[in-house]
């Protein structure tokens, strides 16, 4: 990695934002469209030098980035994985992305890791612990980083704190921030009946540093149809109104358009990027006119 990059981070605007993801790599690079910010998967940049670090420097000398983690297991009981973490402070070190995050999820046992992000039991028990990870990746890293909501399909038993307040913990006691992946929202709210009004009234907005914004897929089984967080579908009306009303409650983000597989053209990206823009300067300027 090349030494030439800007020594304090840019930080991540107010505004939308577009997932860089390899087969839009040559274009951004080629024409250097319009975008409010990019994210970045950590785990993609690891690897030392070749094609992903050359695009990222380019990247990061004309945009503000964002590192999205998807490895650090912070809900397992599997010790912190120090070659990861390490890893994973040299990359911000070097590109001091505006802002690092991870998700309230763990996919390890034991060493062996599952392609997937596995939710968490909303006990007393599970909240200690991930407090205490989340606390040392933070000390590690000498930085404050955000933590997502999972999407999920079953619910545990065992869980007695709603998920809403959980994070709510979680951000209080650790001083971590929160993405607010409005997709995962919606699509929990699907598949297990909650009130997505009043997940966001109880939710602490001041902890919500960006949202996300993705699609889904519906799958029919014999017992009824649930939602599964695919990432590969435009964002659906009902998670645009989503986002307008937890907009109008806080005020705008950096918001995020999460797009991983079946990757469309770019300009369809900057389309949702924009529509996203248009409901944050909307929501903006009502907030404005109802304090004024």
């Amino acid at each position: 990695m090349a030494a030439e990059l800007p020594t304090t981070h840019r930080p991540i605007p107010a505004t939308a934002g577009i997932g860089l993801r390899a087969p839009h790599f040559d274009q951004v690079l080629r024409e250097r469209p319009a975008a409010g910010w990019f994210e970045v998967h950590s785990e993609n940049f690891f690897g030392a030098g070749g094609r992903p670090h050359e695009v990222l420097e380019a990247v990061r000398r004309d945009y503000a980035v964002s590192f999205h983690g998807v490895g650090l297991s912070l809900g397992s009981t599997d010790p912190l994985n120090r070659d990861h973490l390490a890893r994973l402070r040299q990359l911000v070190s070097h590109y001091q992305p505006g802002l690092v995050s991870e998700h309230v999820a763990w996919s390890s046992f034991d060493g062996v890791y599952a392609n997937d992000l596995l939710p968490l039991p909303y006990t007393e028990e599970a909240l200690a612990h991930l407090c205490q990870r989340v606390d040392a990746v933070q000390e590690h890293l000498g930085r404050r980083i955000l933590m997502e909501n999972p999407s999920t399909y079953l619910a545990f038993t065992d869980s007695v704190i709603p998920e809403a307040e959980f994070l709510d913990a979680l951000a209080a006691r650790t001083g971590c921030g929160l993405i607010l992946d409005l997709n995962n929202l919606y699509v929990n709210a699907c598949n297990h009946g909650w009130d997505t009004g009043a997940y966001l009234a109880r939710l602490d907005g001041r902890a919500v540093g960006e949202f996300h914004l993705a699609g889904h897929t519906r799958r029919a089984f014999e017992d009824g149809e649930v939602l599964i967080d695919t990432h590969n579908a435009p964002v659906c009306p009902a998670v645009w109104a989503l986002f307008e009303q937890a907009v109008s409650l806080w005020g705008p983000r950096p918001a995020l358009i999460e797009w991983d597989s079946d990757l469309p053209e770019f300009r369809v990206l900057q389309a949702e990027a924009a529509q996203a823009g248009e409901i944050m300067t909307r929501q903006g300027r009502q907030r404005h006119v109802l304090a004024s």
